[in-house]
C-alpha cells in the first residue's frame, strides 16, 4: 500500500477520543470550521466556526465515518440532520475538563471527500475550496488562536493551528 492510498488517522482519533468521553462520564464536543461543504443549522456557527455537543443524549443516528460525522439534533427544539466532513474537525474533547485532541483543519481533503460524493450521487461538477479567515475564539473557551506576541500576524485567509484550553 502505497503513501497516497493511506487512511487518514484522523478519524479513527476522534473515534478514539469519543470513547474516551464516554467512558469517563464526560460529554464529548466537537469544534468544527463552517462553510458550505458542512452542513449545520443556519445561524448557529459564529466567525466561521461551531461547537456542538455529540454526547448520547444529544445525538441521534450518530456515525462517525473515515469521511464525515452524520448525525441529528434537535436545535431550538427542531430536529435537523448535520454533516460535518472530518477534514472540518479542529478539536474534540471532554466538555467537563477540556482535555481533548486539536486537528489542524484539512480542508483541502473534505472538499475532496465532497467532490467524490458528489460526483458518485451524479451531482455533476464539485465545489471549489472555501477561503476562510483564521481561527477565533468559541465561545470564549475551547479552541482559540495561538496568541504569541512574538509571532507575526497571519498572512490573510492562513488558518492557524488551534490548541485546547482548560478555562476553570
Amino acid at each position: 500500500m502505497n503513501a497516497a492510498s493511506l487512511l487518514s488517522a484522523k478519524p479513527y482519533l476522534i473515534r478514539a477520543i469519543y470513547e474516551w468521553c464516554l467512558d469517563q462520564g464526560f460529554t464529548p464536543h466537537i469544534a468544527c470550521v463552517v462553510d458550505a461543504n458542512v452542513r449545520v443549522p443556519a445561524g448557529y456557527a459564529r466567525d466561521g466556526q461551531i461547537v456542538l455537543n455529540i454526547g448520547p443524549e444529544a445525538t441521534h443516528h450518530f456515525v462517525i465515518g473515515n469521511e464525515a460525522i452524520t448525525f441529528q439534533a434537535r436545535f431550538g427544539g427542531v430536529a435537523h440532520s448535520l454533516y460535518i466532513p472530518i477534514g472540518h474537525v479542529a478539536a474534540i474533547y471532554a466538555a467537563h475538563n477540556g482535555q481533548g485532541m486539536a486537528f489542524e483543519p484539512d480542508l483541502q481533503a473534505a472538499v475532496a471527500a465532497q467532490t467524490r460524493a458528489d460526483l458518485d450521487e451524479g451531482k455533476g461538477e464539485a465545489r471549489n475550496a472555501p477561503r476562510l479567515t483564521p481561527l477565533k475564539p468559541v465561545a470564549g473557551n475551547e479552541v482559540r488562536q495561538d496568541e504569541g506576541d512574538d509571532d507575526p500576524p497571519p498572512a490573510p485567509h492562513t488558518p492557524r493551528r488551534p490548541h485546547l484550553t482548560v478555562v476553570k
